[in-house]
Formats: C-alpha cells, sequence, structure tokens
C-alpha cells in the first residue's frame, strides 16, 4: 500500500491483513503524524517516496520492494474481508492465473454499492500501474496477454473488500476533486480517446455540475470502440445518470439499460436497476420500477436504500402493510436512515398506530439535526404541526 497521514484507519486496514500474508510493505510519501510508527508497530515493511502527484509512479515504488509471487493492494481505508480469504488461496493456487479482480463493496455509497478491482495478481516483471489518477495494471495486463495469451484473468463473485472512503465524513474531510480533475485532464491531454479516463472524468465533471462537458466526455468514451464491458457500462451508466437530471427520460432508459446488458457481475450493476427504479417511480410507471427495485434486491439483499424505494414503490400502489414491513427493513440494515423513519412514521400515521409514528417521526427529526440536515428536520416539524402533532 503507499499511505500519508493514515493514523486513523490503518491499523484497521492492517489487522485485517497481517496473518494472512507473508509481508506488509507500505510506501510512505510524507506522513507527519503516527503512520509510520503504527505500520511498524505492526510489522509493515515501511519504505519512503517523494510524492509526485502521480499514483502510478508511488505504487511501481512500491512493487520493486515485494518478494512474494502475488500481490495484495489495499488503501489505508479499506478492510480485506476475512470470508474471501479461503477463496483467495485456492485462486491463486492456478498456475494460469494472473489476476484475480476483486468486488468492493462501497460502504456509504448510495447509487453503486460495489466496485470491480484489479487488487490480486502475480509479480511479473512486465505487470505495473499505469495512469496518475485511478491508477491500474490493466493496460500491462492487455500488452503481456498479447505476448503470452496462456494467461488467465479471473473474477471472484464474493465481496473481498470492505471500502470506507464514501462515508460522508471522509469525503468532507478529504479534497480529492481538484487533485483528481487536474490528473486526469493532464492524461486526457495525451490520450485524448481512452474510453476510461473519459468514463472516469466525465463522472467527475457531472459530480462538480459540468455536466455539459461531461455528457461530451463520456460519449467520446463511447466513440473508441476500446472500452471493455466493465467500462462500457460505466460510460452509459454516468450518461443515465446526466440525461435523467436533464429531464430526458427516453435517453436516460436507452443508456441505462445498455448498461444493464453489458456482460459483468450482477453486483456491479446495481446502480443501474436502481436508478431506473428511481426513473420509471417518478413516472407513475409503479409495476415496473417494483421489478427494477426486486431485481436490485434479489442481486443484494442487504442493499438499504433499494427497501427504501420499495417501500416508496409500494406506499405509492396502496400497499401500505408491504410499504411498512420495507422501510423497517431498510432501517434494521442502516439504523440512521432519517428518510425511512420519516417515511414509516407516515405508514404508521395512516394505519392509525399514533403513538408509534410519533417516535418514528421523532428520531427522523433527530437524525435529520445530527447528520447537519437542520431544514429538513424544520420542514418535517412544520407539516407535522399543521396535522396537530407537536415534536
Amino acid at each position: 500500500m503507499i499511505v500519508k497521514n493514515e493514523e486513523a484507519s490503518l491499523t484497521q486496514c492492517l489487522e485485517s491483513v497481517k496473518d494472512v500474508v507473508d509481508e506488509m510493505i507500505v510506501l510512505d510519501t510524507g506522513s507527519s503524524d503516527k503512520t509510520v510508527e503504527i505500520a511498524q508497530t505492526l510489522g509493515a515493511k515501511v519504505f519512503y517516496f517523494e510524492w509526485s502527484d502521480d499514483f502510478s509512479a508511488a505504487r511501481n515504488e512500491a512493487l520493486k520492494y515485494v518478494t512474494g509471487d502475488w500481490v495484495l493492494i489495499l488503501d489505508a481505508d479499506e478492510v480485506l474481508n476475512p470470508k474471501i480469504i479461503p477463496h483467495l488461496r485456492q485462486a491463486i493456487s492456478y498456475e494460469k492465473n494472473l489476476v484475480v479482480n476483486l468486488i468492493r463493496q462501497e460502504i456509504g455509497a448510495t447509487q453503486s454499492p460495489y466496485s470491480l478491482v484489479s487488487r490480486l495478481f502475480r509479480t511479473h516483471r512486465e505487470l505495473k500501474f499505469t495512469r496518475p489518477y485511478h491508477a491500474i495494471i490493466d493496460d500491462s495486463v492487455i500488452q503481456l496477454l498479447k505476448k503470452e495469451p496462456n494467461w488467465k484473468i479471473v473474477e471472484l463473485s464474493d465481496i473481498a473488500i470492505f471500502h470506507y472512503g464514501y462515508q460522508p465524513g471522509v469525503i468532507a474531510s478529504l479534497d480529492k476533486t481538484n487533485r483528481a480533475k487536474k490528473a486526469m485532464e493532464q492524461f486526457l491531454g495525451n490520450a485524448p480517446n481512452d474510453p476510461y479516463v473519459c468514463s472516469k472524468l466525465g463522472a467527475l465533471y457531472l459530480q462538480i455540475g459540468q455536466e455539459k462537458e461531461g455528457i461530451k466526455l463520456l460519449k467520446q468514451g463511447l466513440k473508441s470502440n476500446q472500452a471493455s464491458p466493465q467500462v462500457l457500462f460505466e460510460l452509459h451508466y454516468h450518461l443515465g445518470n446526466a440525461y435523467t437530471r436533464q429531464s430526458q427520460l427516453e435517453r436516460a432508459v436507452k443508456h441505462y439499460q445498455k448498461a444493464m446488458n453489458q456482460p459483468i457481475l450482477p453486483q456491479l450493476k446495481i446502480g443501474a436497476y436502481h436508478n431506473t427504479g428511481s426513473l420509471l417511480l417518478s413516472l407513475g410507471d409503479l409495476n415496473n420500477a417494483l421489478k427494477a427495485y426486486e431485481t436490485t434486491l434479489n442481486i443484494d439483499p442487504n442493499f438499504a436504500v433499494g427497501y427504501y424505494n420499495l417501500g416508496m414503490t409500494l406506499k405509492a400502489m396502496g400497499k401500505l402493510p408491504e410499504a411498512l414491513a420495507a422501510y423497517q427493513k431498510a432501517i434494521t440494515l442502516a439504523p440512521d436512515y432519517a428518510s425511512a423513519y420519516q417515511n414509516l412514521g407516515i405508514i404508521l400515521f395512516k394505519t392509525g398506530k399514533i403513538p408509534e409514528s410519533i417516535e418514528s417521526f421523532k428520531k427522523a427529526i433527530n437524525l435529520h439535526e445530527t447528520q447537519n440536515r437542520p431544514q429538513e428536520a424544520q420542514k418535517l416539524r412544520q407539516g407535522l404541526k399543521e396535522i396537530g402533532i407537536i415534536v
């Protein structure tokens, strides 16, 4: 791993692997906290590298110190799932396997809770990281397979890595956007039709409100005709999101459908299924919205947002007991889900369970306030006051 000022999360990360791997290589890029001390205490070999705004350069420097036959890459805000360890060991036992792609769960992400990452690979002199931001080994893998086609790339369908970098508090504390934008724009200048960077930078443009630039770049990536199924999914998925925000709903549906048609693991398609459901719900197509949410939850029965929107759909269909159960399931999976408590309160109120509904509303207000949404809390209070409930 490469690190800088990661004392808050490093222990949890290294504890998850220290009894699994033969060595832990930590490359420090200028920490001023206790990162190095923590790494050394837990048994890691610590090396140093001057940061140069290039993640690939740092990752390739770290690879120089590896002595084992296989490399597992983690970031400090990630944890290895102990349940995947037997599967990892089995995968690396096959002589033909070169790369084992892993499912990463994005803890706190409400749209796409899973991603596929190339983080476990055989040590090979020709495997290296490329791209200054979103560094990947995929480019070098493609080149190696042209010369040595006997190698195999495999995927594990179970969750291998838990990633905590999408939690609101973590995102707010890091200024990643400007660094990412600068690095990817510089790379794009030298490779204007690269579908991977078109996808990542296009999505970032959408995130910061530059929709015109984002859509243009995503379309540019599709025109290259060089994208892998995973990158094609991302290009279509982000275009679906962009057109949804622009109320171009037919275009959005078209791109979500193309995203869902890609031959990738079902977990990776959850965002497209879920957003399609939301789009259909907004159009009043309740039956098909229901099917989309049910598909999402069949893929991942622990997707709290999916249960919340399933509840919204069932409520709109007049199926209040089923909606109540969906909201309760969302709260079980995400106990701090303010909107789920709020809508649960509405169902309880409509079904005559007034004391229970008031408690649910109180919980929603408290969560809105503690999660820095005072306007939502006040709006709910005012709405309750209008029907004679003072909270």
